[in-house]
């Protein structure tokens, strides 16, 4: 399941001054600029960089993907489709889903071995992507962005059928059939997200851990798009050892003749094993990011403080100081740059960790802009907008852009602030949506710019 995030557009709101504050002209409000706002703009795939663990540590963390739910729960029985896997689309499908799902389509073929196609019309569908409104689906799981449940074929199927053992992945020995439903009217962005974590998981494991660096089998949703690791989880998913109705031990057996033949670069080398976080902590997560409700202060002081007691150094420890830097953006904005710096020095540490220290960028150089340093915010923006395009989050890159642009703006440099505004606009499109929401973003980002000159 992709919950709902709040890690990137959370600052923005947060930092922004009171709606009757006055905010000095900006371009991001002149007409003159947007006579008509740009076309969609999506990032084009990039090359995905290897995994870069241990095959020891790669099989611990296939059987807790694979072997666990979300919840903690445990799941008796390996299960997966047997045979080639079919996908199609209903209800009230965006105009870009099709081209998404195909480049979905051809990585998982291409990358992970797997046999997907898009179902014939007429045809019944391995797994059912349904469109839906957003706040039909948030009626029923309300803190969900995206989710995949077995044994239905469409939303109506889910409501009449939840509760029950159709729908428990946990009484699974093999999978037939899956439905993924996803908002109909949200961001062309977050419909390939949605695409991305939810058919893996319909197609793979079921699973979501914090303490991966390079997935996006993790839900602190810093990654986006499938990453390597991924892909090889979803190749070891389908290798002809394995079987669905396999317990853990039986699937274990297996594991390491398959790791071998799959990552050879692995074999031998150190591996950091971890265990799952335990609920006490994910409960806190989920109050510090507003998913439960709660003090996110007091929340981020306590995932801080269990992921000490736990003796972790991992992307946890960092994520923790995230949540407690974020939760002080406004109440005390030094202590916010001291958390953010800890977790960005951790994230840098970690493979695949670039990704988070380039969210991490983006809160500093928000900081920066709103606290009159225009010149340091450009420096965080140029670190993180090229490691953001190779992520292909275009909501992030916007984001960074626009401050950059508000930053050279106040630096004098008006033409400039300009064309990056201008060159910001399709990115923004695709990782926001409509034109108001773009606005919108423009106009928290302005803020920014109108609080760092009031000083």
């Amino acid at each position: 399941m992709r919950r709902i995030s709040a890690l990137t557009l959370c600052l923005l709101s947060a930092c922004a001054p009171a709606p009757n504050a006055e905010v000095t002209k900006s371009y991001a409000n002149d007409a003159m600029v947007m006579p008509a706002m740009a076309s969609v703009q999506g990032l084009p795939p990039a090359q995905q960089a290897p995994a870069q663990r241990g095959n020891t540590e790669l099989i611990r963390d296939f059987l807790d993907l694979s072997f666990r739910m979300e919840s903690g729960r445990a799941l008796p029985s390996f299960s997966r489709f047997e045979g080639p896997i079919t996908i199609a689309m209903t209800g009230d499908v965006p105009p870009t889903a099709a081209g998404e799902l195909s480049r979905l389509i051809g990585r998982f073929r291409a990358e992970a071995g797997l046999d997907v196609r898009v179902a014939e019309p007429g045809t019944s569908a391995s797994i059912t992507i349904d469109f839906v409104p957003r706040n039909q689906m948030r009626r029923v799981v309300p803190t969900a962005a995206c989710f995949v449940v077995p044994g239905v074929q469409s939303f109506a199927e889910y409501k009449a059928a939840r509760g029950t053992p159709l729908v428990d992945w946990s009484r699974l020995t093999q999978r037939k059939r899956a439905a993924i439903f996803v908002p109909s009217d949200t961001s062309p962005q977050e419909v390939r997200d949605c695409l991305h974590e939810e058919t893996a998981q319909a197609i793979g494991p079921l699973n979501d851990l914090y303490h991966l660096p390079d997935s996006v089998f993790n839900d602190d949703n810093f990654h986006t798009v499938l990453t390597s690791f991924d892909m090889l989880i979803l190749r070891a998913y389908y290798a002809p050892e394995l079987r669905s109705g396999m317990n853990e031990a039986e699937a274990a057996r297996y594991l390491p003749a398959i790791m071998a033949r799959l990552n050879p670069a692995g074999q031998g080398r150190a591996g950091d094993l971890k265990s799952i976080a335990p609920r006490a902590w994910v409960a806190a997560v989920e109050q510090s990011f507003g998913l439960r409700g709660g003090n996110a202060r007091a929340a981020g002081e306590k995932m801080l403080s269990i992921a000490m007691a736990q003796g972790w150094h991992d992307g946890r420890l960092a994520f923790s100081w995230y949540a407690l830097g974020r939760a002080q953006i406004t109440s005390n904005p030094a202590e916010a740059v001291r958390a953010f710096t800890e977790a960005a020095r951790i994230y840098r540490s970690l493979p695949g960790g670039e990704v988070h220290g380039a969210h991490v960028d983006m809160q500093l150089a928000a900081i920066a802009l709103a606290s009159g340093q225009p010149g340091q915010a450009v420096q965080f923006a140029d670190r993180a907008i090229p490691v953001v395009k190779q992520a292909e989050n275009a909501a992030l890159l916007a984001t960074l852009m626009l401050i950059k642009a508000e930053a050279l703006e106040a630096q004098g440099m008006v033409a400039e602030a300009r064309a990056m505004r201008l060159d910001s606009l399709g990115y923004a499109r695709y990782g926001f949506g409509s034109e108001a929401q773009v606005r919108a973003r423009m106009s928290e980002v302005a803020a920014l710019a109108a609080r760092g000159r009031r000083g």
